[in-house]
């Protein structure tokens, strides 16, 4: 089952993922403003809160390979309907409907690994994960910058749309799924407790920083560093190649609740850290370096959050649970897009990064106030 959850998570972020950074430019081609930009991306991150719960419930007590197979089939047609969009309003109904084709795809597999009861080290298990969660965008944004140059971005999506449309045929049924009869009762007592919330805040925080990747990044490396479109693509997915290197790199440290903690916090300080001096230097190469130390910071606290995720919850509730605290990150996102994308058009592209890093490096001492309370 490991290795059919691993290749639906490579290939999905392989041909979505590449193409969401990259769609900020395609907007400004279109001539939407700053302000529409950000209110396309917050419309993205804003559409999975209605449907985090309700997936995650349907995920503890019915079904996850067929709301699987059908997010997929979604999300492939949605990127081909996005090719032939032009208009504002529509292009606006497409995101909506792509954040929840995405939301419902995270929230599934998520669910389904997280029940997942193999007996396996935890860190070499979410490592793996998480490796595969970002080796397919760093692929994919390095190919799509590629066929770019060969092809109009519009048959880039196409192309990345009709793949998916093929991972949904070739997805089968997964085996040994166990269902229960879950009670809201029982999702109220898992996330309104002293530990969840105070977990949700931390996370809320770190997806702020999220908005900034999805609405600033690939113009700010254009306009700032001088950069090509094959260039920007090679930048972005070489930085996320280092994400996936990172979480391998996790997996191979035996589990320890304390170690752990120490990781999460300290790739939360440094991905604030790394983020602010990437726009603090002109040399693309060196900007490079900072982003690798960001996106490697990245994949060691995203390992570090899925094993603590995994463990706060019971097996039987976390598919709702998970996707409540989700819920909550996407807020953070849907914020993060409304302020940081109209103020880095306004007053420089480098803004955001500089806030976003600061409030990062400023969570890690939050965490450290509260992990060391929190038993997992």
């Amino acid at each position: 089952m490991h290795a059919r959850i691993h290749f639906i998570n490579f290939a999905r972020k392989f041909t979505f993922l590449s193409v969401l950074f990259l769609f900020p430019i395609q907007f400004l081609k279109l001539g939407f403003s700053g302000w529409q930009i950000g209110f396309i991306l917050a419309i993205y991150a804003a559409a999975p809160l209605v449907v985090s719960f309700p997936t995650g419930w349907i995920n503890d007590r019915l079904s996850i390979a067929g709301v699987i197979r059908g997010a997929l089939l979604a999300q492939g047609l949605l990127l081909v309907l996005a090719a032939v969009t032009r208009q504002f309003p529509l292009m606006t109904a497409v995101f909506l409907l792509l954040g929840t084709a995405n939301n419902v795809l995270d929230v599934s597999i998520q669910s389904l690994y997280y029940k997942d009861e193999t007996a396996m080290d935890q860190n070499r298990k979410f490592g793996a994960y998480n490796f595969w969660m970002g080796f397919g965008p760093a692929l994919g944004v390095i190919a799509g910058g590629a066929l770019a140059l060969a092809a109009d971005f519009e048959t880039v999506l196409v192309a990345f749309g009709g793949s998916t449309i093929l991972v949904f045929l070739v997805v089968g049924s997964f085996d040994h799924q166990k269902f229960h009869a879950v009670s809201l009762v029982d999702y109220r007592r898992d996330i309104f407790r002293g530990k969840t919330m105070l977990f949700v805040v931390f996370l809320f925080i770190l997806a702020m920083h999220w908005s900034v990747e999805g609405t600033v990044y690939s113009p700010f490396l254009q306009r700032n560093l001088g950069l090509g479109p094959f260039q920007t693509s090679a930048y972005i997915g070489g930085g996320l190649l280092f994400l996936a290197i990172a979480a391998v790199v996790v997996g191979k440290v035996r589990f320890d609740a304390r170690l752990n903690k120490r990781l999460m916090l300290a790739g939360m300080f440094l991905s604030g850290a790394s983020f602010i001096l990437m726009t603090a230097v002109r040399p693309p190469i060196v900007s490079f370096l900072f982003r690798i130390l960001h996106d490697a910071s990245d994949g060691v606290m995203g390992v570090a959050i899925a094993v603590f995720t995994s463990r706060l919850f019971e097996k039987r509730t976390i598919g709702g649970s998970a996707g409540v605290v989700l819920s909550f990150q996407i807020l953070g996102q849907m914020a993060g897009s409304l302020i940081f994308a109209p103020l880095g058009y306004r007053f420089g592209l480098q803004v955001p990064f500089i806030a976003c890093g600061a409030l990062l490096a400023l969570n890690a001492l939050f965490g450290a106030l509260i992990f060391r309370r929190i038993e997992y």
